[in-house]
């Protein structure tokens, strides 16, 4: 392991999005169409040799995500995917900040699948490893947002069918 990946972090929008009901455990079941716009946020994974997980985040937005804790879910996402490969490599984070918070456009949802994305590669991960399940345990946009690409989304967000080319 060494070097560094970087990889972007694309907004995303609901073009439709229908609530079909509601689960046991809170869960709101939907069928959506989704899509990704050019704003994006830009994640860089850099080799620790340390083994250690560290954040930082910049960007015109970074200082609006407050303390970058354990409970963030760029660095959630980093130690479920260390857990899932049985990994004790570290990485530097470092997260640019682009997406505005709060909006609307997934932009939590899209960091973490791009920790995935980005510590997979860094880290050599096996492509036999299943991101899909790591990132509906992280939130329900966030296998989506794995995939990075317009998608019909049913159930909590697990389930993902393609469209057609969308203009």
């Amino acid at each position: 392991m060494s070097g560094s990946v970087a990889v972007a972090a694309a907004a995303k929008i609901n073009l439709c999005l229908h609530v079909t009901g509601r689960r046991a455990d809170g869960y709101h079941t939907i069928d959506s169409l989704m899509a990704f716009v050019g704003l994006a946020d830009r994640l860089v994974a850099e080799a620790a040799p340390d083994g250690q997980l560290t954040l930082a985040v910049e960007g015109p937005f970074g200082r609006l995500l407050g303390p970058t804790g354990e409970d963030n879910i760029v660095l959630r996402a980093a130690r479920a995917l260390a857990r899932a490969a049985g990994s004790a490599a570290g990485a530097k984070l470092t997260l640019g900040k682009f997406i505005p918070v709060a909006a609307g456009l997934g932009g939590g949802s899209a960091d973490a699948a791009a920790t995935l994305n980005a510590l997979a590669r860094l880290w050599g991960v096996p492509g036999s490893l299943d991101l899909r399940p790591i990132a509906l345990a992280l939130g329900a946009d966030v296998p989506v947002c794995l995939a990075a690409r317009p998608a019909h989304v049913t159930g909590i967000g697990e389930n993902l069918g393609p469209v057609a080319a969308l203009p």
